[in-house]
């Protein structure tokens, strides 16, 4: 399993503690430190489109209004803050976030 997110995600962080305490080996990437090339972001807007984008921060009200109506690739890009996180890839499956149904789906062995 691969999460990707970063160091300095609330979210993230309870993520990797959860799996640490059950046992369960996972590899995390953050992308601001090693961004995802483009074959790897095209998997994960293929799965979750536009909702790969968090919208609601102040790093993408901050972008440029040719960035803002940019493809969600191109924003990642540009600004891989902007990744709505923690996402997890294990194997052919993918989850974006860490509610319940996410939660339930990953901590499940």
């Amino acid at each position: 399993m691969i999460i990707y997110g970063l160091n300095t995600c609330a979210d993230c962080n309870k993520a990797r503690k959860a799996l640490e305490a059950i046992g369960k080996d996972f590899t995390f990437r953050d992308v601001r430190a090693e961004p995802l090339s483009e074959a790897e972001l095209g998997v994960l807007i293929a799965e979750f489109g536009d909702r790969l984008v968090d919208r609601t921060t102040n790093d993408w009200r901050g972008l440029s209004d040719w960035l803002k109506h940019s493809e969600a690739e191109d924003q990642i890009t540009a600004k891989p803050k902007l990744m709505a996180r923690p996402v997890f890839q294990d194997g052919d499956s993918c989850y974006l976030g860490w509610d319940e149904t996410v939660q339930a789906a990953v901590l499940a062995e």
